[in-house]
C-alpha cells in the first residue's frame, strides 16, 4: 500500500479561515478521543514524515 504524499492530502482538506485543520487524537485501542489539536500545512508535512504527531502553536 502506497502512502498519499503530504500535499496531495492537504489538498483534500478544507482550512479555516486561519489555515487551519482539526486533527483529533483517539487512543488506538479503545477508539477514545484524547484531545483536539490544530494542524497547519507544515504540521501536517512534518507528521507525515516523521510519523509522529506535530501540532501547530501559536507560542
Amino acid at each position: 500500500m502506497q502512502s498519499a504524499a503530504p500535499d496531495e492530502v492537504w489538498g483534500r482538506l478544507a482550512p479555516n479561515e486561519q489555515g487551519l485543520v482539526p486533527a483529533i487524537v483517539q487512543d488506538a485501542s479503545s477508539g477514545a478521543v484524547l484531545m483536539l489539536a490544530w494542524m497547519d500545512a507544515e504540521a501536517l508535512r512534518r507528521t507525515m514524515s516523521s510519523r509522529q504527531a506535530t501540532y501547530w502553536s501559536r507560542s
